[in-house]
């Protein structure tokens, strides 16, 4: 075996190396660059849309919205070049040539993926970078209330539009709003309103994909087996998704936000154990959430404890809010002072951290999300944690200093079967845990201490999560979960290690639509489905 992984990794390094040092100059730029310029409309120069290394452009561009600064070394693997289309043609151009050509390609809209299989390449596969952020109109039909909402798009641009013809209608979005609507929706689409109207995905009546073959297709062109699929099964898998149709979904004229922090002194782990019971069971109106982090210990300099952070998007009025509070979560402490009545589109700003206070005008600025070294983890939790267990989990996360960010389930989440889309994590789901790991020293050693630190805690929480499999949410990428190992080729068996983890039952599912619209797995990355093709006897 790890004969066969070294020559497998000397083969892959052998081909970068010709490819990148070659690859204007010779073979490629009398073939797949003249196969680009061939098939770009007349209106458009190979310049337009294409950036080498050699442009200065380039670094600029491959940064513009990459965030996990681990994969923004000068070792990292780079992209041979970064194609932008400004037309639905010059994707199917990319796809087109790419595979006449043989090239891989990694798919962006956001660029927040945290494993950067969306612009980098781990297994030092050489590769094209498709960034599709140009193509993100939102067209909002105000009669039938959907909106087609293009994929570089990010989650505040969608809701800003939404907003501006409508003050009653939103989108069930992410809470960080510079996410780009591609990744936010082929992955699920977890967000503040998913207890009343369910994922992101959940919501979506249409879309339009490039092939393998370079086809536009639709809803009913592509059939329903491969729509399924790519709302939920994660990107990179199927195609590219240029836009998707979207079913808006009510919002009333005022929402009530609050957050209020609670130090371990101040009972803070008391109120996180009657949260479990309660958050996923009251009304699907009210959410909460929690985020618990090392803080400073008032007046004790060097001294740190935990804190845990109550957020929380009601879709009514304060009172009606306080009421609801004062019966069912009395010990949460909430007062009147606490909490803030806005609008729908104001409550965006306001969870999406780094903009808040500001206008929400500030949701058109593509203003990037602040970039870090991090690493991320995810958990199912399906039985309340016992309260001296939490304390104990504090611990851990107070020596490693890890953040964790735990979101509720239930309500709409849990009406809706398990087999409906890809995103499987649904009735019998207390909430999901985020583990947050994010450091600013750019050392190797500093790296491999983080990682580490997260990974520990991670081991430590195994009795309290979910099990067989120990489930994951697949926009929370994590690829110590498993990959696809040397190149494309990984099989459906050594892929279910991760695949069952993010999907359950469904990965079978996945593969087999995989195996129908891209059997020779051109659409591929370290964590992409593989295709699993059935074949039929005649007798």
């Amino acid at each position: 075996m790890e004969l066969m992984f070294f020559t497998c990794k000397l083969k892959l390094i052998s081909i970068f190396l010709c490819l990148s040092l070659g690859f204007f100059s010779s073979i490629t730029s009398a073939s797949f660059l003249d196969c680009i310029s061939r098939q770009i409309s007349p209106n458009f120069t190979l310049s337009d849309i294409l950036l080498t290394p050699n442009d200065t452009s380039y670094s600029i561009v491959l940064d513009s919205t990459l965030q996990n600064l681990r994969f923004s070394t000068p070792t990292s693997p780079k992209p041979l070049a970064i194609i932008t289309p400004s037309s639905y043609s010059h994707v199917q151009s990319t796809v087109i040539c790419c595979v006449d050509y043989g090239l891989q390609i990694r798919i962006r809209s956001g660029g927040h993926d945290y494993e950067g299989l969306s612009y980098t390449s781990h297994d030092q596969t050489p590769f094209i970078l498709l960034d599709i952020n140009k193509l993100r109109s939102v067209t909002v039909n105000l009669d039938d209330k959907t909106a087609w909402v293009e994929s570089g798009a990010t989650l505040g641009e969608l809701s800003y539009w939404v907003s501006q013809k409508s003050n009653l209608l939103g989108f069930p979005t992410g809470e960080c709003t510079s996410v780009g609507v591609g990744g936010q929706i082929s992955g699920g689409g977890f967000g503040t309103m998913a207890r009343k109207y369910g994922l992101s995905a959940d919501n979506v009546i249409d879309a339009r994909i490039v092939d393998v073959n370079g086809r536009i297709l639709d809803r009913y062109s592509m059939g329903e087996d491969l729509f399924w699929a790519i709302r939920g099964g994660g990107g990179g898998s199927f195609g590219v998704v240029l836009s998707w149709k979207i079913n808006l979904v009510y919002v009333p004229p005022v929402v009530t936000v609050f957050s209020l922090s609670k130090l371990l002194d101040e009972g803070a782990t008391r109120v996180v154990n009657k949260w479990q019971y309660i958050a996923h069971n009251i009304t699907e109106d009210l959410f909460i959430n929690l985020v618990v982090r090392p803080v400073p210990v008032p007046d004790q300099e060097g001294n740190t404890t935990m804190q845990v952070t109550f957020n929380s998007l009601f879709l009514g009025t304060a009172d009606e809010l306080m009421a609801i509070v004062n019966e069912t979560f009395p010990e949460l402490g909430l007062q009147e002072t606490d909490c803030i009545e806005m609008t729908w589109i104001e409550s965006v700003v306001y969870f999406s951290v780094y903009l808040r206070g500001e206008s929400i005008h500030a949701l058109i600025e593509r203003r990037p999300w602040p970039k870090s070294y991090n690493k991320f983890k995810s958990d199912y939790v399906k039985k309340p944690i016992p309260e001296d267990a939490l304390e104990e989990i504090w611990k851990w996360c107070l020596k490693e200093n890890l953040i964790l960010a735990i979101e509720p389930h239930g309500g709409r989440m849990s009406q809706i079967e398990e087999t409906e889309t890809p995103y499987p994590h649904r009735k019998g789901n207390l909430y999901i845990i985020q583990y947050v790991m994010q450091w600013t020293d750019a050392g190797f050693n500093e790296s491999e201490n983080r990682v580490a630190s997260i990974r520990k805690v991670y081991e430590n929480m195994t009795p309290f999560v979910s099990k067989n499999p120990r489930e994951a949410y697949v926009n929370f990428r994590d690829l110590d979960l498993g990959s696809n190992g040397c190149g494309c080729r990984t099989s459906y068996l050594q892929a279910s290690k991760w695949g069952r983890k993010y999907f359950k039952g469904n990965f079978r599912r996945l593969s087999m639509v995989k195996g129908e619209v891209d059997p020779t797995n051109f659409f591929c990355n370290e964590q992409s489905i593989p295709p699993l093709v059935l074949v039929h006897s005649s007798s």
